[in-house]
């Protein structure tokens, strides 16, 4: 059984950094994809940052490019993303997720997962 179990989260203030990590449980070689999303209030979840598992392509969403990094771990099977400069619109719930595909199904626009994180809340006042 594959967990996903995320860490990381919390406050911090604007122009703060904070990075999250997600732990991959029962990680196989089929986990070709592994991202973040996030959620805000009565919105669906958005994709954030995606990472192929099989050559480092990551990818972000135009709302974090030059302030949000991911990066993975192969030995200790984790994914983790650095986020700097956080804005106040950043404040959301934050998941992990994981995929079986990469290629143009890792694209941070088309990244569907075949499972998800239990989310951490990432909160930045102004």
């Amino acid at each position: 059984q594959v967990q996903l179990v995320e860490s990381g989260g919390g406050s911090v203030q604007a122009g703060g950094s904070l990075r999250l990590s997600c732990a991959v449980h029962g990680y196989t070689s089929s986990w070709r994809c592994l991202g973040w999303f996030r959620q805000f209030p009565g919105k669906e979840r958005e994709a954030v940052a995606t990472i192929s598992t099989t050559d480092g392509t990551s990818q972000f969403a135009d709302s974090v490019k030059g302030r949000f990094t991911i990066s993975l771990d192969n030995a200790e099977n984790t994914v983790s993303l650095q986020m700097n400069n956080l804005k106040p619109q950043d404040t959301a719930m934050y998941y992990c997720a994981a995929g079986q595909y990469n290629g143009v199904l890792c694209q941070v626009d088309r990244f569907r997962p075949y499972t998800w994180g239990q989310g951490t809340q990432v909160t930045v006042s102004s």
